[in-house]
């Protein structure tokens, strides 16, 4: 299972990223939160069985709008990127900021999984100092010593070239066992690269994205629904590496998983943790509660054996959108000290091998 914070566990390693996004510019912004579909992929590229879950704590000052946002670990990677979109560039008031506590949650209130077979991974990200003065925090030396406890491993990744930020971010790198990563100020996001594939791929996303049928409480199908509009709203930079996650999870499993999370009847009954015949008839949308039960399963079976069809013609897609972006950054190669994106994939393939 790979966890990730802003937590990571792969199958079992699991992974978190702990991360503050506010005083990056816009492009870092934006790319922080469009790459963590290319990381996540990443991971599944390095362990194709790896079970992921990511995820988020946002921290800003005493004063601020808020100290701390904290959102935990969680298979369903489409909802941490909704609360990404969520979170806009702002600065604070005086320099330093509530790393401390940041750390202090992530270290010990995320829902980390345990045992040997799981990595925990986070990364924190900013571009300021702690503040020390706050009598109230447990202090970073302490906090990683509870994180090597844990087995949890504390990646720096420092925005811009703060002196005092860089000396203190090493040092809770080298306390965590991990690594210090700079990145610029703008994040050094990798140019994104457009393919004659592209198009294509993305329609073919929206069609698998059409298959699936949300069901469960109000609240849940709501959930499945905004998903849904969220595939389709995507930018193309997003949507593309969006898809080539969803396609590999789908890709190892019989359940063909469309959208992360739970309430797809489509994937639950595929997998086995729904019976359509145990389902409360006001959990059923209305086009299928109006069917007799043989029609239900013809229909639940019609979609599922739309989307392997489909998923088999992405799979192919992404193959050669990949070979082909491959073939592109050898050509026009960006420094990797600088990439916010190559330097945590980078790190996380690392970490998991070690």
């Amino acid at each position: 299972a790979f966890r990730c914070v802003v937590g990571l566990r792969q199958a079992a390693r699991r992974g978190r990223l702990c991360g503050r996004y506010d005083r990056l510019d816009g492009r870092a912004d934006r790319g922080a939160k469009r790459k963590i579909w290319s990381i996540a992929r990443a991971i599944v590229d390095a362990n194709p069985a790896a079970d992921i879950r990511m995820g988020l704590v946002a921290y800003r000052d005493i004063g601020d709008e808020y100290v701390t946002k904290t959102f935990d670990l969680t298979t369903d990677i489409q909802d941490i990127y909704a609360q990404l979109l969520e979170f806009k560039a702002r600065g604070g008031g005086d320099w330093p900021e509530s790393v401390n506590e940041a750390l202090f949650i992530g270290v010990t209130k995320l829902s980390w999984t345990q045992g040997p077979a799981v990595d925990r991974i986070m990364f924190l990200v900013g571009d300021a100092p702690p503040h020390m003065d706050y009598p109230q925090d447990t202090k970073y030396p302490e906090v990683l010593r509870m994180a090597r406890e844990r087995g949890i491993i504390v990646n720096a990744v420092q925005a811009g070239d703060a002196r005092d930020t860089e000396r203190l971010w090493r040092e809770i790198a080298q306390f965590g066992n991990g690594r210090y990563i700079p990145i610029p100020q703008d994040g050094g996001v990798v140019l994104i690269i457009e393919t004659p594939f592209d198009r294509e791929i993305i329609e073919l996303q929206g069609e698998i994205n059409g298959t699936v049928i949300p069901y469960g409480s109000r609240s849940k199908r709501s959930a499945v629904e905004s998903k849904q509009r969220q595939v389709a709203a995507a930018p193309a930079a997003v949507a593309t590496e969006m898809a080539g996650y969803l396609s590999r999870r789908a890709m190892r499993s019989a359940s063909a998983e469309a959208v992360t999370g739970e309430g797809d009847l489509v994937t639950d009954v595929a997998a086995g943790r729904q019976a359509l015949d145990k389902i409360k008839e006001e959990e059923l949308p209305d086009n299928v509660r109006k069917l007799a039960s043989a029609e239900r399963k013809a229909l639940v079976d019609k979609q599922m054996t739309q989307r392997r069809a489909l998923n088999d013609r992405l799979a192919e897609l992404i193959k050669k959108r990949d070979q082909y972006a491959f073939e592109q950054q050898k050509k026009a190669p960006v420094r990797k000290a600088d990439s916010f994106d190559r330097a945590v994939e980078e790190t996380l393939k690392a970490q998991i091998k070690r």
